[in-house]
């Protein structure tokens, strides 16, 4: 009897590894509070005081706001894969007033596979040996001071 349950038991816990997890990840967007926002009629402080602070600001111009919303599924140990992301871009005009609104989904989630995990370098290929020993020797060679310098 003893036995049953604690195979029972092992049997629960492997099988519990396995089960499926969702996240969601990043602002959670309120469609009423969305569309609330105007062109020409907001401004930087409507859309802070409606929105809150943005995910984060453009790069290169910090005259766009980005609220960016993901969920995300996972099947036992496999990568996490996109369900839902919508991505809310808030451009303003130099004086601070809502210049446009775009809004884009899960289409511009891009899938980038690394390259048989190691990233390709241009040059010669050292072995193990010239990796570890290759430097020896070197160390100051054509450093002023370092002993092999011309004498004054």
């Amino acid at each position: 009897m003893t036995r049953t349950i604690l195979v029972a038991a092992a049997a629960a816990a492997l099988l519990a590894g396995c089960a499926g997890s969702r996240e969601r990840k990043g602002y959670i967007l309120d469609q009423e509070l969305a569309s609330a926002i105007q062109v020409g009629v907001d401004n930087k402080d409507s859309v802070s005081r409606t929105l809150g602070r943005p995910t984060f600001t453009g790069q290169f111009n910090e005259n766009e706001w980005y609220y960016v919303a993901r969920n995300t599924a996972t099947l036992a140990f496999r990568l996490p894969r996109v369900t839902d992301q919508t991505v809310l871009r808030i451009r303003f005009d130099q004086a601070g007033n809502v210049a446009g609104i775009d809004r884009t989904g899960k289409e511009l989630v891009a899938s980038i596979d690394p390259y048989g995990r190691q990233t390709p370098t241009l040059g010669r290929r050292k072995s193990f040996f010239e990796d570890v020993f290759g430097g020896i020797g070197i160390a100051g060679a054509g450093v002023p001071g370092a002993g092999n310098a011309p004498a004054q």
